[in-house]
């Protein structure tokens, strides 16, 4: 009996959409199944605080989706998906109204860096020039590179910890300061080897590609995906929790857009006691406490410059940031976090009414957390805008708890799909050749925890997709 599909993924984040995406151009019959109503996984966008108010639920900033190999591929301009580009793609506040301000051009931001630029530019220039073939290296599995000097070069740094790069390259507080923000995304002490590869990646994507939003909220990078790949003919069904593998439309090979816990428990039966073992063992990194605010006016930082910027890290010098993740990973709360910022209704009046502004903030904390990070989040924001108190209408917040139960992806609040530790950044999941095809017939992950792990950029999905196609369909993509 032949099957109703060629293949069914479950999941519909972007890494499952771009996973589907990828199938149905290859002439394959798909479909996408989706636990909740809306599809979109961490690119959502509702009015979570008042009417007129969107904001984005998880991520907000993507500098590695308009850098994707593979998004550049589609044409999602056609299907509504507009990118904004702040003044500023990122800024870093310090005391006493300094900043370090940073400009898509590499040679505006070294002019601001003063002595440090120097340094700043024989770190990232040949990555920046580089990035429309070192992208395909930086978010993809460990192959045989397509310019192995370039990312031969990239290890040499990348291999440091944050800590040990910034005091090996940079003299002033400030540029420290800057990179142990980009570094910091890691959710890693930054302490530890490769974390300065985080920072080394995040800085090459400001002046390559940028940090854009999205005009009118992340949903429309998910939207305009799912519209591509129903002109491709895919099908997508919302509102059907998948827990039992019994419960999926006949097709070749199953592509899942989950962690590997929550594939142990749909797929028990398929995988191996072995591999379930493994999988079993899979660690999930700390959390996240997000907060929204509805703001009466914009933010009054006290440096004016940064309300020029798309994306705004928190957290003063290098120190007080590496000490408050490094406490995050101890498991306790630091009085005083690391904090990302997003004000994208400076630069995209749809997001909120006029003359009104939206804000999206968050903090790490440890896995499973259930506190309440709202005190530490707003002072933390006070401290470079005095007054900020005043300017806020309504607020919104979600713990780590909370958001495992909004997205059962991010376990505990994991928002990375997986700690990304120097063990599973090289064998993510588990280590094999092939990190996305399961030991069960025609099964496959496609979801963040695979390389290149998280962020919205479907490289997951596409890896995962073009290893099934090879496998499956015998198609060479």
């Amino acid at each position: 009996m032949n099957p109703e599909y060629d293949a069914v993924i479950v999941g519909s984040g972007p890494n499952g959409l771009a996973a589907a995406v990828l199938l149905a151009q290859n002439g394959l019959s798909i479909k996408v199944i989706e636990a909740e109503e809306t599809i979109g996984g961490g690119t959502r966008t509702k009015e979570l605080t008042e009417p007129g108010f969107f904001h984005d639920v998880c991520s907000a900033v993507h500098p590695t989706g308009l850098g994707s190999p593979f998004f550049r591929t589609l044409p999602l301009h056609k299907h509504g998906l507009e990118w904004i580009h702040p003044k500023y793609p990122v800024a870093h506040p310090l005391e006493n109204g300094d900043a370090m301000i940073v400009s898509k051009s590499l040679e505006e931001t070294l002019v601001r860096m003063g002595r440090d630029g120097k340094n700043y530019r024989n770190l990232v220039k040949s990555f920046v020039d580089g990035w429309d073939y070192l992208s395909h290296d930086f978010l993809g599995p460990i192959r045989i590179p397509n310019n192995p000097l370039s990312l031969a070069r990239f290890g040499w740094f990348g291999i440091l910890s944050a800590k040990l790069l910034a005091n090996s390259m940079f003299d002033t507080e400030k540029v420290k300061a800057y990179f142990a923000g980009l570094a910091a995304h890691s959710i890693v002490p930054l302490e530890k080897s490769f974390t300065g590869s985080f920072g080394l990646v995040f800085a090459t994507t400001v002046h390559a590609v940028g940090w854009p939003v999205a005009k009118g909220g992340s949903n429309n990078i998910s939207n305009a995906l799912a519209q591509y790949f129903k002109s491709l003919g895919g099908e997508i069904e919302t509102g059907n929790q998948i827990s039992r593998t019994s419960e999926l439309p006949s097709a070749k090979t199953v592509l899942f857009d989950l962690t590997p816990h929550q594939i142990v428990r749909i797929a028990e039966k398929e995988l191996p006691d072995s591999f379930r073992k493994k999988f079993l063992k899979f660690k999930y990194g700390p959390g996240v406490f997000k907060m929204d605010f509805a703001l009466s006016e914009p933010v009054p930082w006290s440096n004016p410059d940064c309300a020029g910027a798309g994306t705004l890290h928190l957290g003063g010098s290098f120190e007080e940031i590496a000490y408050s993740e490094r406490e995050t990973w101890k498991g306790n709360h630091p009085e005083k976090p690391y904090v990302l910022l997003s004000q994208p209704s400076l630069f995209d009046d749809t997001r909120a009414p006029e003359g009104k502004h939206t804000l999206w903030a968050y903090c790490h904390v440890p896995n499973g957390s259930d506190k309440d990070c709202s005190e530490e989040i707003i002072n933390q924001i006070e401290r470079y805008a005095p007054g900020f108190r005043d300017t806020i209408i309504s607020t919104h917040t979600m713990n780590a708890t909370e958001f495992e139960s909004y997205n059962e992806n991010y376990i505990g609040g994991d928002i990375n799909g997986g700690a990304q530790t120097i063990k599973q950044l090289l064998g993510r999941p588990v280590p094999q050749w092939d990190p996305y095809k399961l030991p069960a017939k025609g099964m496959y992950i496609c979801s963040s925890s695979t390389p290149p792990g998280g962020g919205v950029h479907g490289m997951s999905g596409y890896h995962a997709a073009k290893s099934a196609l090879k496998n499956e369909f015998g198609i060479k993509v």
